[in-house]
């Protein structure tokens, strides 16, 4: 793998860190800005947000700026929204600062899919993109915990700080490592709009916001479905997370490995055992062994998902894939906002802290059947032009015949 795909995961890692470590730190942000925890909580709902409108728009605005520079000001950008949060003197500021950083999200994970997917031959472009994702899954393992420890003990400002820090390293990666690749000729704004046209994208973008979301209706609730059902103590969460989170690095790896040989059979196993896995979670969460297998195995399946369908996204977007490419990333982001509400909806109906598992196994499950559905749409209109080419042939045959 080329060194270029080692300086897209460090961008990764400073963008998954900054994306999740907020949520260990609500209580000392809101305790210094004197807000209430929920008020604290718009800093997720305000990342959440930029990323999902931040993809498509900082992707339109890149659309005349090669890659490896569109990257490199992406990278600037969250550079300058993290040193923001880190110094910002009202919590307006830090909102501000956090939406900032998030609107290069999006379009860093998509341009840079789609820079991983070009270093490498076409049989690697799965576990290219994988490579890149692993940044974002280790971040989960390493920055997340290490950077909710640096905040509660130095104070959350030397966190963002930090991020802040990575991102540098990232930038300098980028410039240092990536080639500079100049823009594909003839490709405008309507040509990546076209990518929407295709039904095969549509169903791709479906699955990602279905499968993913399935993953985070019982995510979000960990905490609570832990300490109250399996009897975990409070600290127990965090550990809990980084198995999570090993799982997902584990799940992007093979995910994108086997996507490269099988990417749709790949598809159906990983979304298939996620929708019976998250279904046995209302089971297993009752016992701390089972859960915490379950926890990890919910990680790995959801995450086994990631590089196939950013891979199939890539491919029936081909001749224009960037703004596809953000977008997709867009969906996940609009996964984890459905299931989370939805996953809220079940508890406050009375139906228990597992019931969100259930949200889960259906989101999934519904995301396998529209992989079912996408591939059969595939075969058919692979088969219609052979049917069509075999008509003439046919006819040519039989005139052979008569003239014989």
């Amino acid at each position: 793998m080329p060194l270029a795909l080692l300086a897209l995961a460090i961008g990764a890692f400073g963008i998954g860190t900054t994306e999740f470590v907020i949520m260990g730190l609500l209580p000392e942000v809101a305790s210094d800005y004197g807000v209430s925890i929920p008020t604290a909580g718009f800093l997720v709902t305000g990342y959440a947000l930029g990323v999902m409108f931040g993809a498509p728009l900082m992707t339109v605005l890149g659309t005349r700026i090669p890659r490896k520079r569109m990257l490199m000001l992406l990278m600037g950008l969250f550079i300058v929204g993290n040193l923001l949060s880190a110094v910002a003197p009202a919590f307006s500021v830090m909102l501000i600062g956090r939406v900032v950083a998030s609107l290069a999200h999006g379009a860093f994970f998509g341009i840079g899919s789609v820079v991983a997917a070009d270093l490498v031959a076409p049989h690697k472009k799965a576990g290219a993109i994988a490579m890149m994702f692993t940044g974002l899954t280790v971040a989960n393992v390493v920055g997340v915990p290490l950077g909710t420890l640096i905040g509660q003990s130095a104070g959350w400002r030397v966190t963002f700080a930090v991020v802040a820090a990575l991102g540098v390293v990232g930038l300098a990666g980028v410039a240092k490592l990536v080639p500079d690749v100049p823009k594909p000729e003839g490709v405008r704004l309507r040509h990546e709009l076209a990518a929407f046209t295709n039904v095969q994208v549509l169903l791709a973008m479906a699955m990602t916001v279905l499968g993913f979301g399935g993953v985070f209706a019982a995510i979000t609730y960990i905490a609570p479905m832990m300490t109250h059902v399996a009897s975990f103590a409070d600290g127990s969460v965090t550990w809990l997370l980084v198995l999570f989170g090993l799982g997902m690095v584990g799940g992007n790896l093979v995910g994108g490995k086997f996507a490269d040989r099988a990417l749709m059979p790949m598809l159906y196993i990983s979304l298939g055992a996620l929708a019976v896995v998250l279904a046995l979670f209302t089971l297993t969460a009752h016992d701390k062994i089972a859960s915490a297998v379950t926890v990890f195995l919910i990680g790995a399946l959801g995450f086994a998902t990631v590089p196939p369908l950013q891979k199939r996204v890539l491919d029936h977007a081909h001749g224009a894939p960037t703004l596809a490419s953000a977008v997709n990333i867009g969906a996940f982001n609009l996964g984890n906002a459905l299931s989370a509400w939805l996953g809220g909806v079940v508890i406050a109906a009375g139906l228990g802290y597992t019931a969100p598992n259930w949200v889960g196994a259906v989101l999934a499950a519904a995301a396998l059947l529209l992989a079912v559905l996408s591939s059969a749409l595939e075969r058919r209109q692979s088969a219609a032009p052979a049917a069509d080419e075999a008509v003439p042939a046919a006819a040519e045959r039989g005139a052979a015949a008569v003239h014989h």
